[in-house]
């Protein structure tokens, strides 16, 4: 273990010792739907997980829910340019093709793309009502792609008898525009969601205008997201869910970054279904699913190569069971099935090319529970049609040795299967196998008081099987060397009086990958150091302010930097409420992602209402 790591971790021990102040309203009960097979209390998990809710991002204001992500602990976000632009993560440092994304049960990571994973630059928070972030390995859980952790994101829902609406209107820098309308109903057995949101912006230029480009990119999409339910009289329930999201981005091609031309963009369409049965057979809780989801991208441009047309068509089907059957003795077991197919075509200067495969996975989970322990054990074994079969399995313990202290630890193995592309496209070897990896997490929280805590967890993974590029003829290989990220989370959030609270965390990763051959970003762009700060409160009784500051350091081939946000908010009735927010207060100027810019200070006004 470094030195920083050690000074890290008995940071986590001061922090543990901090005397109590005020209350507020953290809520241990929170229901955590990701963190096993079956829901749990956020009491009770064994995982390490974060919860974001609606009232979190109306507070702090972001359309972009990338921008309220990136001040998780773990989390870094890797993105080129404004709104719009392709948006990655890393969690602990492990790239964003290893993090499943599944937005209302439904997986979006793109299965097109050169490696299967989600792009998070038109991800906005219209409709969103919940996220959770997962990390750790969580392939027994969910398969393949979940190395680093998973993101489940859910819209909303209708809570309680009759109608509600939402509206919301904003404008400001960059000739920007944003709306949404969302409606929610339950009337009896039934209960439906609908959210329409648009928006429209000129935006600035992707490759940093500090370089000499003065070129806006501009982001125009739509977005229709729903979900319908139904109670039946015999408990069952079934319902159909999905999302329609149509986009047009223009931004500056990356080989080389910014050559000049003015006319590369790209138009997106997705869609995305879930159909889903849950209803009981005897002592057997049960629930099917069905779910589709298609991504098409045309993107358009030139190069100082000459012109660079591309389409990329991807496409998953997947169809899963899970069971539910309470053993007694504090035994619970749950096992279900998965079948998922994937495709995809591609059409450029290269060339046609397409792929296909699919998996079959069986799992099942064991959670044992007591007053004060909770330990949980999942094995899931899973076919794929090209490189054979994987199986991966998952422990994670929960113990409260008092009321006010919690100790969490977790272990697996993940695996991540070679895309589409990395088999069947202009680089591909369709003798790839899956990379591998294990990983390792120990957390312990104390509690002063209902809402005050201080959590510290130290994490540690490695991967081997590294699928990359190789040189000279840069075809895709499993490469030897095993990559390793380990570090220290620690978070704290206290009541500082009655109408005042701060939320802090500090994220600390180091890393080495000895397989790089051509010096992947993912790699050497996450900071070793990342602090983030947000204080919210009351400025009177109608009148409220948020304000948000994140700080990281220690990127190798990035500076360093620190951006400040606000946000002030004024109930003008109950159910009207006026804000402004300032992105980027003090005009920092820095990257995300080595050549591409970011926001200069901006300024957005609008209204959001409910009724």
């Amino acid at each position: 273990m470094t030195r920083s790591l050690l000074l890290a971790s008995l940071a986590a021990t001061t922090m543990l010792a901090l005397p109590a102040t005020a209350q507020t309203a953290f809520e241990l009960d929170e229901i955590i739907v990701s963190g096993n097979l079956d829901a749990t209390t956020l009491e009770r998990i064994g995982a390490t997980v974060s919860v974001v809710t609606r009232e979190n991002l109306e507070d702090t204001g972001e359309v972009r829910a990338i921008d309220f992500l990136a001040r998780l602990p773990g989390i870094d976000v890797r993105g080129r340019g404004p709104v719009g632009g392709l948006s990655n993560i890393t969690i602990r440092g492990v790239g964003q093709n290893y993090v499943r994304v599944l937005v209302d049960g439904i997986d979006v990571s793109d299965p097109s793309g050169p490696q299967i994973a989600y792009d998070f630059g038109g991800l906005r928070t219209a409709d969103i009502d919940r996220i959770e972030v997962l990390r750790g390995g969580q392939s027994a859980l969910f398969g393949s792609e979940s190395i680093g952790g998973v993101i489940n994101i859910t819209t909303r829902r209708a809570v309680e008898e009759g109608t509600a609406q939402f509206l919301t209107l904003e404008g400001g820098s960059y000739n920007t525009l944003n709306a949404s309308y969302g409606v929610t109903t339950r009337k009896g057995a039934f209960d439906y969601a609908l959210t329409l949101s648009a928006m429209q912006t000129d935006g600035f230029s992707a490759a940093d205008e500090n370089d000499g480009n003065t070129e806006a990119d501009g982001y125009d999409a739509k977005r229709l997201s729903f979900a319908f339910g139904y109670d039946l009289s015999n408990g069952s329930r079934i319902g159909l869910n999905g999302f329609v999201e149509d986009a047009t981005t223009q931004f500056d091609e990356q080989f080389p970054l910014a050559d000049g031309s003015t006319d590369e963009y790209s138009d997106n369409r997705s869609t995305g279904l879930r159909a889903y049965a849950e209803f009981n057979t005897g002592s057997i809780a049960n629930e099917i699913a069905l779910t589709y989801y298609n991504i098409n991208r045309k993107l358009f441009g030139s190069t100082v190569y000459g012109t660079s047309d591309f389409i990329f068509d991807g496409e998953r089907v997947g169809l899963s069971y899970l069971g539910q059957k309470a053993l007694g003795a504090g035994l619970d077991l749950r096992f279900g099935a998965e079948y998922t197919k994937e495709s995809y075509d591609q059409s450029s200067f290269y060339g046609v090319y397409t792929g296909e495969s699919n998996t079959s996975g069986a799992f099942a989970e064991l959670a044992y529970e007591t007053q004060n322990f909770d330990l949980v054990g999942t094995l899931r074994y899973d076919k794929h049609s090209e490189f054979g079969d994987f199986t991966t399995g998952r422990l994670a313990a929960n113990w409260r040795p008092a009321q006010d202290w919690t100790l969490r630890a977790s272990a697996a193995n993940s695996f991540r299967a070679p895309s589409l592309y990395e088999l069947y496209g202009p680089y591909g070897d369709a003798s790839l196998v899956p990379e591998e990896s294990r990983s390792v997490d120990l957390g312990i929280e104390r509690r002063f008081g209902e809402g005050n805590f201080v959590r510290a967890t130290a994490f540690y993974s490695e991967t081997d099987s590294l699928i990359n590029p190789t040189l000279p003829s840069y075809t895709y290989a499993n490469v030897p060397g095993t990559v390793v990220r380990q570090g220290v989370e620690l978070e704290a959030g206290f009541a500082l009086t009655d109408a005042w609270r701060v939320d802090a965390s500090y994220t600390y990763v180091e890393g080495e990958n000895p397989a790089l051959t051509l010096g992947s970003a993912w790699d050497l762009e996450f900071p070793e150091n990342d602090v983030s700060l947000t204080l919210t409160g009351d400025l009177t009784d109608r009148l409220s302010a948020a304000f948000t500051v994140q700080h990281a350091a220690g990127r190798q081939v990035l500076d360093d930097y620190t951006v400040a946000n606000a946000t002030i908010s004024y109930a003008v009735t109950d159910g009207i409420e006026a804000y402004l927010r300032v992105e980027n207060m003090f005009d920092e100027q820095y990257q995300l992602t080595s050549g591409y810019g970011t926001s200069d200070r901006a300024v957005y006004a609008g209204l959001r209402a409910e009724f």
